[in-house]
């Protein structure tokens, strides 16, 4: 068994995620969907899509839910999932480093697998001194 990954993000965004995570790792070795939510999209129609997803990803384990900015329409739609009866962890904050970390983890549980995505959206943040 494996935790699902749901990106949920504004339009373009997810799915160009993905892509580079496919450039550098070739296979992705976790259950991966994308929901992107256009500018006009409707939230109902999106949490209704949204749930279908995550429960297509949840093979026993849950579905951790990266979304790209917390407090935006991606991030209050996936927050809504557990009402729908959806076993999530939601991480807002999204960046390849954090997907590429859940991605380099498929044995972790859920709940590791959230403090993991954390962890790589932040340590993937560089100031550059130069």
């Amino acid at each position: 068994m494996s935790v699902g990954v749901l990106l949920m993000t504004h339009e373009a965004m997810g799915a160009a995620l993905v892509k580079a995570a496919r450039h550098v790792l070739g296979r992705l070795p976790l259950p991966v969907d994308v929901r992107e939510v256009a500018a006009d999209a409707d939230p109902e129609q999106m949490l209704r899509a949204a749930a279908a997803s995550a429960r297509e990803l949840d093979r026993g384990d849950g579905v951790l839910v990266l979304s790209d900015l917390y407090g935006a329409t991606p991030c209050n739609i996936a927050h809504r999932l557990p009402g729908l009866g959806v076993r999530m962890h939601c991480v807002s904050g999204l960046n390849l480093p954090m997907l590429l970390r859940v991605l380099n983890y498929p044995e972790q549980s859920l709940d590791e697998l959230a403090q993991t995505a954390a962890c790589g959206g932040r340590g993937g943040i560089v100031v550059d001194h130069a």
